[in-house]
């Protein structure tokens, strides 16, 4: 099991940009797939961004060329830099840590609330 903490949400202005961060607890942090997902009202949890043990990521083509998904395994963090923000990536946005070998269980953090709004 990990704990995880998520922090940097806030209010932004469209065009604006956000750094959120996953402090995670435990010492085999550096095997986990680190995740953000989010999730907008009235609508399913979607990833957003996700990133494996050797650096790998993966982005929803929604945030392709605005976001990037960070990993520092000496600190047990996980950052999601947001440039380009929109109305339409105002959601609650959670950290996720999964284990290759342990597909189907899922830790989350409790999220941060992003609103992007003029």
């Amino acid at each position: 099991q990990v704990q995880l903490v998520e922090s940097g949400g806030g209010l932004v202005q469209p065009g604006g940009s956000l750094r959120l961060s996953c402090a995670a607890s435990g010492s085999i942090f550096n095997f986990y797939v680190m995740g953000w997902y989010r999730q907008a009202p009235g609508k399913q949890r979607e990833l957003v961004a996700r990133i494996n043990s050797d650096s790998i990521t993966m982005y929803a083509d929604s945030v392709k060329g605005r976001f990037t998904i960070s990993r520092d395994n000496a600190k047990n963090t996980v950052c999601l830099q947001m440039n380009s923000l929109k109305p339409e990536d105002t959601a609650v946005y959670y950290c996720n840590a999964r284990l290759p070998s342990l597909p189907g269980v899922d830790n989350w953090g409790k999220g941060t609330l992003v609103t992007v709004s003029s």
